[in-house]
């Protein structure tokens, strides 16, 4: 017997992105429910007070939303280093009110911070982001790394500083080429370097997204401007 076009469609759909959320205030964990419900790759099926209660109940995840204070006394980075040993992605979820915490985490490794204030869309957007292994860069992640004196300094040249600036910003390596006067390959060849440089500081940056971050922390680029609501 045939399958039917929407049988089809059905078996063809990926599975749903499978997320835990460790927050231990009822409200905001009613009201991310609510956000993901209407959002088919995304099942949010867990939430716990703590990381380890959200072990014992779901390992198998591709991201944990993690808010910074919890009532166990746990800390951020703690946190983040547990679900990052089991191979779990980590999304801040918070108020954004204690740098501290949040500079923890980030140097933890999360892929990115979003604030309980935000909007419905941007709070989906950054879970949708996050759940695929797409770093979340935002202000506030950018402002609590930046001048965080426990980063190592990479010690890039004056022209390594340039190429990367160029490429992190969101320019092609051709376009660099000839906005530096130096060949596509000299500038591919100057990246991997950088990238080898940062890898061996403690901070990798596999990624272009990475890169950006790093050139953010390291004072390359601007730390980038909060959108203005009306």
């Amino acid at each position: 017997m045939e399958a039917t076009a929407e049988e089809t469609v059905e078996r063809s759909a990926p599975a749903p992105r499978r997320i835990g959320l460790v927050e231990d205030h009822e409200s905001v964990a009613i009201g991310l429910a609510a956000m993901l419900a209407g959002e088919p790759d995304l099942d949010l099926v867990t939430t716990a007070g703590s990381v380890s209660e959200l072990l014992s109940a779901a390992s198998e995840l591709d991201l944990v939303v993690l808010d910074l204070r919890l009532a166990d006394g746990s800390t951020p980075e703690q946190n983040v280093r547990e679900l990052r040993e089991r191979g779990i992605e980590v999304l801040v979820f918070t108020g954004a009110d204690n740098p501290y915490l949040v500079r923890s985490a980030a140097r933890a490794g999360v892929l990115g911070v979003v604030r309980k204030s935000e909007n419905l869309r941007t709070v989906v957007q950054a879970v949708r982001a996050a759940a695929s292994g797409q770093q979340v860069v935002t202000t506030d992640w950018a402002a609590a790394i930046d001048g965080d004196p426990q980063l190592s300094n990479v010690g890039l040249s004056p022209r390594q500083q340039e190429v990367l600036t160029l490429y992190a910003s969101g320019e092609k390596a051709s376009r660099v080429a000839r906005m530096t006067g130096l060949s596509e390959q000299t500038v591919n060849d100057y990246l991997g370097r950088i990238r080898q440089k940062y890898a061996d500081a403690g901070r990798p940056a596999p990624t272009k997204t990475d890169l950006y971050k790093r050139a953010v922390e390291d004072g390359w680029l601007p730390v980038p401007e909060r959108n203005q609501r009306a």
